[in-house]
């Protein structure tokens, strides 16, 4: 008694078009004889092709669902297999596909639409370029449609001919009798590599590419807020297309130099200042740096090394938004390493005020930053 089609496949009845695919693939690939060791090989393979060939018709699994085997038999008692299209499933798997089972052809594949290759451009920027953003001339080399040939390859006044090893249709096929049919592999046709023309007197200009290396500026937008490793997407400014395919984009990724005094984290800018030790014991109001340029800053008295002042809104604006970050400013108080004569006197007369008791320090310096900026 012949073997259920579902159980032959391993699936349940309820198997969509696609499951039903999927297993005739993995089964078929188990099983090929051309790949297979197992001694049972060719048999399975028949009885899995079979099984497939009436499943994936919808009038013939309605019809075997119904009445079983004989719902599906014809005058021989198998499935009319060349009414099935299994080349797909066969050239995913092995490269090749049937002629006998109505193989189609893979040149439209080869000759489809074709979208051109991305290019990448490094943009070095300054450190306030990149907070304000600004407009930058680029040379971009791609290549492009050759103007003398119009991108034919061939020399004007000639036009490319129709490739006589394969006819005009990119590929080649060879074919061989196996216990399924005729065989046809399809290989990329070696004269015209798929195109289906040869270029019988090539254009000087780009030698019959259709292509020549061109150099152009271009002027682009750099948004204010960007830092090392931002990529900004031009559309459409890489390589040109294949086969009228549309062409690829262009990336600029951004590098940005090192400043003198500022640092960068996420959209804040910290400075390290330093003050003298009378400016932090009894205040003062001193110039800073900034972005936007210098600006007066109070230090309060008693400022201790390491407190962080908040500068809001002088930091970098964020990308999406208009909203800027803050600048960090890190006091470090700067102890004199020599002192004249009435400074030393000063001093110690400051000391004999102070005393000499001394304290444990219960936080350090980077634990007060990461409250500060969020560590």
């Amino acid at each position: 008694m012949p073997r259920d089609y579902y159980e032959i496949l391993g699936v349940p009845k309820s198997s969509s078009a696609d499951e039903l695919k999927s297993a005739f693939r993995g089964l078929a690939r188990q099983y090929h004889p051309d790949v297979s060791k197992e001694p049972d090989a060719e048999e399975r393979f028949k009885e899995i092709n079979e099984a497939y060939a009436v499943l994936s018709d919808q009038e013939k699994r309605a019809a075997y669902d119904r009445y079983g085997h004989a719902g599906v038999q014809g005058a021989g008692g198998v499935p009319d297999w060349n009414s099935v299209d299994f080349s797909d499933i066969f050239e995913e798997l092995f490269g090749f596909g049937f002629g006998g089972f109505g193989g189609r052809s893979s040149s439209r594949s080869r000759n489809a639409p074709r979208r051109g290759a991305d290019l990448q451009y490094r943009v070095q920027l300054s450190f306030e370029e990149a907070v304000f953003g600004i407009e930058k001339e680029i040379e971009i080399s791609r290549n492009e449609s050759c103007d003398i040939c119009s991108g034919s390859g061939a020399k004007p006044g000639t036009t490319p001919t129709r490739c006589a090893t394969c006819n005009g249709q990119g590929e080649v096929r060879q074919s061989r009798q196996t216990i399924l049919g005729s065989m046809v592999q399809v290989t990329t046709c070696p004269t015209c590599g798929g195109k289906g023309e040869v270029i019988v007197t090539p254009c000087e200009a780009c030698r019959g590419q259709g292509l020549v290396r061109q150099t152009r500026k271009k002027v682009v937008n750099i948004p204010a807020g960007v830092d090392t490793g931002t990529q900004i997407r031009l559309s459409g400014e890489g390589q040109p297309g294949s086969n009228n395919g549309p062409p690829g984009n262009l990336y600029l990724v951004i590098q940005v130099n090192k400043h003198r005094y500022f640092r960068r984290r996420d959209n804040d800018i910290l400075l390290d200042l330093n003050v003298n030790l009378a400016q932090a014991t009894l205040g003062d109001e001193v110039q800073v740096p900034t972005v936007d340029g210098d600006t007066l800053l109070k230090i309060p008295s008693g400022t201790q090394p390491g407190k962080i002042i908040r500068m809001r809104g002088k930091g970098v604006p964020h990308l999406r938004n208009n909203h800027r970050g803050d600048q960090l400013v890190v006091i470090n108080v700067d102890i004199p390493r020599t002192l004249s004569e009435e400074q030393r006197v000063i001093f110690e007369q400051l000391a004999n005020s102070l005393g000499t008791e001394v304290t444990p320090q219960e936080r350090g310096f980077f634990d007060r930053l990461k409250d500060v900026i969020g560590g």
